[in-house]
Formats: structure tokens, sequence, C-alpha cells
């Protein structure tokens, strides 16, 4: 059997495995052991547990169980809600402005969370009933926040972009950077579509008589600053050289369970031991999956797939700009069926030298890859952020939260677009700080 043959064999084996429910690390893990047993031999399966252990023994991955204890911290208080509040005081007047408000919250929430599925939850346990309330259509008002939970991945900081710079030994500090002006460009985009939808549906309607004075404005603007001295703090520590991100990490979840005690008064044990079981629990998660994934590449690379791969992708001599849309094609296959996690951790190794031989810069390609992944997270039938939607309002049917979600999709792929014409949107910020 050929290089290239056991390659299919392997990936429909893997697609297999990992469809059946197995959990993805014991799910790589099993598809690498044995296919190492198979062709390989019995010898080949004493470097598994050494190689299991150096994938997860990195200083660098310090980083994901501190961003993962910003965000268990964050989500457990009323952050959200504060958020979401404080914003809707300022658009109350503008039309759509509790929608844009909720997509604004969205994206502040990402910035000091960096989870897709606890931004949805956070701000659709609250905003989304809200929205209901004062007459906006079901489908945009979950279609929003499913959308604006995406952000989560791409606004820094990013768990799914520090394992990609681990994956591809690709600075994260420029990774985080790149994702800011990308990250700002989808909240336009999805605020100027919630005003358009908004403007069309209201037409005819008397505008709403609810009013905030200055005073009440600047106390929410108040309930806000701690998280915008959270994300300064992060900006200023990564950028000004005064820390790694593993210590910024570390800083951040300081500043972050400091807020919540403090201003939340999050100090009952079973609230605490919720943030840190939380923590715990999808830390392992992901240490589990980086570690089998590092399994799985090991088999790949000893079984010379990998490289018979990219031999191969290189010598078609493809159009450097279809070779692309190649990728991203099969990046949103995956995506609708493997979450972002093990995409990346799966697939770099093989994408990474393709890409670079083709003169694509690997800290855009991140944030390319970052928000094609993102759509995975609303389209079926794995898209973690409609279920969340759904479970936060049970009174909109599933195919309501994904029929809303369509046109946020259409805007990702157009901002996919707009970055692969323009680079500059995301390697500006990386460059004028190096």
């Amino acid at each position: 059997m050929s290089e290239m043959e056991l390659g299919g064999l392997i990936l429909v084996v893997t697609l297999i495995v990992l469809l059946s429910g197995l959990p993805i690390a014991f799910g790589l893990t099993t598809v690498a052991v044995g296919f190492l047993y198979a062709f390989a031999g019995p010898g080949s399966l004493n470097a598994v547990a050494r190689t299991f252990l150096n994938e997860i023994s990195g200083f660098a991955l310090l980083t994901i169980p501190m961003f993962i204890l910003l965000g268990a911290a964050i989500g457990s208080s009323r952050a959200g809600a504060d958020i979401f509040e404080s914003l809707h005081r300022l658009l109350v007047r503008v039309p759509g402005g509790l929608v844009i408000a909720n997509i604004l919250a969205c994206g502040l929430f990402a910035a000091v969370c960096g989870s897709s599925p606890a931004t949805a939850a956070a701000i659709g346990r609250v905003g989304v009933p809200e929205m209901l309330k004062r007459g906006v259509a079901p489908a945009l008002a979950t279609g929003a926040i499913c959308a604006g939970g995406t952000l989560g991945i791409l606004i820094p900081p990013s768990i799914t972009m520090i394992l990609y710079g681990l994956a591809t030994e690709t600075s994260i500090g420029q990774l985080f950077v790149a994702g800011v002006m990308p990250g700002i460009m989808l909240v336009a985009m999805f605020s100027v579509y919630a005003w358009l939808s908004s403007v069309r549906s209201q037409r005819g309607q008397p505008p709403s008589t609810e009013n905030y004075t200055w005073r009440e404005k600047g106390t929410g603007l108040l309930r806000v600053s701690p998280f915008l001295a959270i994300i300064v703090a992060i900006t200023v520590f990564m950028y000004g050289g005064i820390a790694t991100p593993s210590e910024i990490a570390a800083v951040a979840a300081f500043l972050a369970l400091i807020l919540v005690f403090v201003i939340y008064r999050t100090t009952k044990r079973v609230e605490v031991w919720s943030i840190l079981a939380n923590t715990v629990r999808e830390s392992a998660m992901i240490m589990l999956i980086i570690a089998a994934a590092g399994v799985f590449s090991y088999m790949m690379s000893l079984l010379y797939v990998t490289q018979s791969l990219a031999d191969a992708m290189v010598g078609i001599q493809m159009n450097r700009w279809v070779l692309l849309i190649a990728i991203n094609v099969f990046l949103l296959i995956a995506g609708c069926f493997l979450p972002p996690v093990a995409i990346i951790l799966m697939t770099m190794p093989i994408l990474q030298p393709v890409l670079e031989a083709n003169d694509f810069d690997m800290v855009w390609f991140g944030v390319m890859m970052t928000i094609n992944l993102e759509i995975g997270l609303i389209t079926p039938p794995v898209g973690l952020n409609l279920y969340i939607l759904r479970s936060v309002a049970p009174q909109v049917p599933l195919r309501t939260v994904l029929a809303g979600s369509m046109p946020f999709v259409g805007l990702m792929l157009a901002g996919m677009v707009i970055l692969a014409f323009v680079p500059q949107i995301a390697l500006w910020l990386p460059q004028a700080l190096r």
C-alpha cells in the first residue's frame, strides 16, 4: 500500500471513529496506536508514552489553563448582563440598537473571555429574552448572538489562536494582535446587517420611547470599566515587552478573579469550586486532545504519510489562490463535524509546509483559519453555538436559530474574501508593533 493510499485509509478510519461519539483524545490515540501496530510493528509503540507526555510538557501551554480560568471566572458572574445593559443604554435610540448592543457585548465579552460557547451563553442568557420581549424577530435575535459568540475565538485572548501558534511555532503575541482588526471588522459587518434588518422590519412603526439620562449611561459605562482594564492590561503587558504570554495569562486570570470576588461578590465556596472545576475540566480536555494529536502526528510522520501528502500538494503546481480556496473548502467541511482544536492539531502539520511553499504568511492564515472555524460553530451537525442558543431560548425552534445564523455565515465568508484581497487588515498591526 502506498503512502497516499494509507493516508486515505487513515482519514476514513479517523472520521468513522470520531463520528462514533468516542471522545476526540481517545479516538485519535486509538487510531494512532492501531495504525502504528499494524504498519510499523509493535516496536513503534515504545515512543507513544514519551510522545504523549512531551506534547503537554511545554511551558507555553500554561497559557491555556490560565486563559480558561479567566473565562470561567468572568462567565460565572453577571459580567455579561452588565456589558449588555451598559451598551443597550448607549444605543437605545438607534434602530436595531438592542441587537447591535448584543453584538458589541459579544465582542467585548470575547475580549476578556476567549471562549465562543461561554460568550454565546453569557450574552444570550440575558440578551435573547430582552430582544424577544421587545419585538425583535426570533431569527435575528438568536442569529446575532449565535454569530457574535464566535468572536470568542478570534478576538484575543483566544485559546484557538494559542493552539494554532503552538502547532505552527508562530508567535502567539503576533496572532493575538492580528486578530484585533479582523474582529472589529466582523463586529462592524454584523452591526450594519442588524441595523439594516431592523430598519426594514420597523418601517412604519413608532420609535421607541425608552430613554436614559447621561448619568444612567455613565453608570453603565462604569460597570464595564473593569473589563476594559483587563483588556488594557493584557495589551500593555504583551506588547510592551513586560511579560511573556504565559505570564500575561496568569495576570489576566488573577485580575478576573479579583473582579468577580470584589465587584460581583462571588465568594461562596460552591461558586469558587464551580469556577475551578470548570477550569480543570476544560483544561484537561484540551491537554488530552493536544497530547493525542501529538501521538497521531507521530504516527502520520513515522508512516511517511504527512511528508507524502505535503509533497503531493506542492507537486500539483496549483495556482496559490486556487490552493487557498481548496484548503478553506476542506476546513469548512471539517468544521461541520469536528471542533476547532482537533482540526488545527490534525491538519496544520500537513498544511503548514504547503502554505509556506506557496508564500502564505502563517500569521495571516491563522486569522483566516480562525474565521473559517468560527463558521463551524454555527453550522450543523456539530454547531455548538446553535445548541447553546437553543438551550437559552427554548421557545425558539432550532431551525429558526439556524436560519437566523445563515446571513452571518455569509458575512464571515465575505470577511474571509476581504482578508484574502487585503491581508494588511490582519498584518498591519503586528507589523507596526514589531
